[in-house]
């Protein structure tokens, strides 16, 4: 009889952490971001922001602007991951989550010297570009 007992509390136990194991997600459960990755031609400098040309799907070349605010907090729009020298080549993955625009993560040549670096020139009459960027990255895939 003690037998029998035994059997079916362990049984319960076993059936209990099944069913607990179900409910609590585990690391193949759907993510809500994803993300693309573009190819970046070209980095330009400037006091409002960056100015990056990126390669589409198509392999046009494109522009957009990301303003400087984006990366003065941390957990905000925007991130730079400096790439030592080597044959990485600097790339732009934007996130999004539940289909909005969620952050930016610029990975660039720490080297300002790179040839995918460079630097508006001050005449240039792009302020307007980054206040349109100010809450929303626009993109061309």
């Amino acid at each position: 009889m003690k037998k029998i007992v035994l059997l079916v509390v362990l049984v319960t136990l076993c059936q209990g952490f099944f069913l607990f194991a179900q409910n609590t997600g585990n690391r193949f459960d759907e993510s809500n971001y994803y993300y693309f990755n573009f190819t970046i031609e070209k980095v330009y400098i400037h006091r409002l922001g960056y100015v990056v040309m990126y390669r589409t799907g198509a392999n046009r070349i494109t522009t957009t602007y990301i303003p400087h605010e984006w990366f003065n907090t941390i957990g905000g729009k925007g991130e730079v991951v400096g790439l030592s020298s080597g044959q990485e080549w600097p790339s732009m993955i934007v996130y999004f989550k539940d289909g909005e625009f969620s952050h930016v993560r610029l990975r660039l040549r720490r080297d300002r010297l790179h040839e995918s670096w460079g630097v508006v020139p001050l005449t240039a009459k792009i302020d307007d570009e980054f206040l349109n960027a100010i809450n929303e990255i626009k993109l061309e895939f």
